[in-house]
């Protein structure tokens, strides 16, 4: 007996020494990004303090830009496109031509500028420049309910305008058929040089730059926690501010989640998954989207990326003839339109367009690019992002802990199975397969992706995941 008691002893002593050593051995901290602090303004910085007065905002345009925007269109010259060529070589001529039509016989920007205008927006001074956003209160609450705050980061070649169906359903989620269990509080900046954002006056303002000045407004607007959401460029610099500010964020939302740092496993996956897919954590789904592999991943890539290789090369040059004709801008910016919501529209000579969005929707957009003189700007993030090579910057060397959410749509240009998503976002709540939809989720499908983020937001918040973290 005195001997089994000698054993339980030691057991408990053993056991005691060991929480002891856990908790007395050194701990490796969280690795963060660290904060930019940057002077985006022109000239050298000032020794004054920032001024931090946030003022309201209205989209207006002159009659002079107006006139001058239609003498453009009007003198618009077209090339004729090769016969049953659709949008293989690009933007069609012919159906080029009936959207220049519209835009200047139908489309009335005057009653999209009140559109755009439905929604409260605000521009403040951050790291020496203006940056414009959008910031919509919920207009009610159910009672003993607080707000949820939601950054929601738009892309190329979008803008704050992708987000105002989404806005909505995200803000008074009652009204429109879903459950107010939840409801958000959303700001929508225009990321610098896009939009109605100023644009950087120096260069090497990239990502982080981008996630640290979104980081710095969501504080001034008095948020010390908060939610995230963003695809295409939004998904980086969301990416990038879990990265730099993970105790602030409860959870990261992504209708994009690329992975840059690939390793042998990845390899494996890519020549195995497709006959072995328990094997990689792959699931029909992923096998379904990913394979044949060449086609539908480097074959692709290559299609579909020589705009990215000039932007982030030489963006002025092609950026100058975009700013001069908003012939030019249309069908440049179009083509993505098309071909990111579902790469099979190339077959089609209107490029399917007008199947998934409206076109006032479309002109919208590229009017905010017009107006503001932004394209340029806007083409040169590829440049500031791309210009040191993949996989050479720190952010992507570094795993995501926040609680993340992914929304994998089908038309995705190329999809990431959540085997490999997670090797980089090591904390995924939610990763689900959406039933239809591409690249611009929230402009085509905004319905299926605020559902997406109130069931994602909804376990972080009934389990506090975030403080899991």
């Amino acid at each position: 007996c005195s001997s089994f008691v000698g054993i339980m002893l030691l057991e408990v002593f053993l056991v005691l020494g060991a929480v002891i050593f856990y908790f007395l051995l050194p701990k490796k901290k969280e690795e963060t990004l660290p904060f930019k602090e940057g002077w985006w303004g022109k000239g050298q910085k000032p020794d004054a303090e920032e001024d931090t007065t946030i003022w309201p905002f209205k989209v207006e345009t002159t009659e002079e830009e107006l006139s001058d925007l239609f003498r453009r269109l009007d003198q618009a010259r077209f090339t004729e496109p090769l016969e049953n060529s659709c949008f293989h070589y690009g933007t069609n001529s012919v159906y080029l031509k009936k959207v220049i039509s519209y835009w200047k016989n139908q489309f009335n920007w005057k009653k999209q500028v009140e559109v755009l205008n439905q929604y409260p927006q605000f521009k403040t001074k951050i790291q020496g420049i203006d940056i414009h956003f959008v910031h919509v209160k919920p207009p009610r609450l159910p009672e003993g309910q607080s707000a949820k705050p939601l950054l929601m980061v738009h892309g190329w070649p979008g803008s704050f305008y992708e987000f105002f169906k989404i806005i909505p359903l995200l803000t008074d989620p009652a009204s429109h058929g879903l459950s107010d269990e939840l409801v958000f509080e959303v700001i929508c900046p225009s990321i610098p040089g896009y939009g109605f954002s100023e644009a950087p006056h120096k260069k090497d303002f990239d990502s982080v730059s981008a996630a640290s000045i979104f980081y710095e407004l969501m504080l001034r607007l008095g948020f010390n926690e908060f939610y995230a959401q963003g695809g295409d460029w939004g998904w980086l610099i969301c990416t990038n501010l879990a990265q730099i500010a993970p105790d602030r964020m409860k959870g990261l939302h992504l209708n994009l989640a690329s992975v840059t740092n690939v390793g042998f496993t990845h390899l494996l996956s890519v020549l195995l998954g497709r006959y072995l897919p328990g094997l990689f954590g792959f699931q029909d789904e992923d096998v379904r989207r990913m394979f044949p592999f060449l086609k539908k991943g480097p074959y692709r890539i290559l299609l579909e990326s020589g705009y990215a290789h000039i932007q982030a090369t030489k963006p002025d040059t092609v950026g100058c003839s975009l700013n001069d004709s908003p012939a030019g801008l249309a069908a440049y910016i179009l083509e993505k339109f098309s071909t990111w919501t579902d790469i099979e529209f190339h077959n089609l000579e209107d490029g399917g367009l007008e199947r998934k969005f409206h076109l006032d929707d479309l002109l919208t957009n590229i009017m905010i690019y017009w107006v503001s003189g932004c394209i340029v700007s806007s083409m040169r993030f590829y440049k500031e992002n791309l210009q040191k090579g993949l996989g050479t910057q720190k952010h992507e060397r570094l795993p995501v802990q926040v609680p993340t959410g992914i929304a994998s749509f089908p038309n995705e240009i190329m999809h990431t199975p959540r085997a490999w998503a997670q090797k980089k976002y090591t904390n995924i709540v939610s990763f689900n397969f959406m039933p239809r939809g591409g690249h611009f989720a929230a402009l085509e499908e905004p319905k299926l992706l605020a559902e997406d983020i109130l069931q994602f937001v909804g376990k972080v918040e009934k389990e506090q995941l975030w403080r899991k973290k």
